[in-house]
């Protein structure tokens, strides 16, 4: 500041502006690595939850459902879990057997996981 005049230079903002840019560089792919790891938590607990309901469908009536909506009709899910990844319940990729029963359930994402695997394998 010269002469008593108040503010900043334009070169004091440019210094702060890049340190800011710089600090950004190195936070911002952390952010985002951990919003999909998160993403990936909730698929493998939403996972394990359809897979018990489908087990336990299957011990109470001798047989497995053929829709995932009949587990819900049946009680034994509230809702169908939210596939993290797709953002949706109704993309859910059913395995059936022979006789059209779920023996188990992928998600309906086609993209690959942090550790390069296809959420469809999962």
């Amino acid at each position: 500041m010269r002469n008593g005049e108040k503010g900043f230079t334009l070169i004091e903002l440019l210094v702060v502006m890049a340190i800011i840019a710089t600090l950004m560089t190195l936070v911002a792919p952390r952010y985002f690595q951990q919003t999909e790891r998160a993403k990936e938590v909730v698929l493998k607990h939403n996972l394990n939850t359809l897979r018990l309901s489908i087990d336990q469908f299957r011990r109470d009536n001798a047989d497995s459902p053929t829709r995932l909506e009949d587990m819900v009709e049946r009680g034994y899910l509230r809702q169908l879990p939210l596939d993290p990844i797709t953002d949706k319940n109704n993309s859910w990729v059913t395995k059936q057997d022979e006789h059209g029963q779920i023996i188990d359930v992928h998600s309906g994402s086609e993209k690959k996981s942090l550790d390069g695997s296809a959420y469809a394998s999962w």
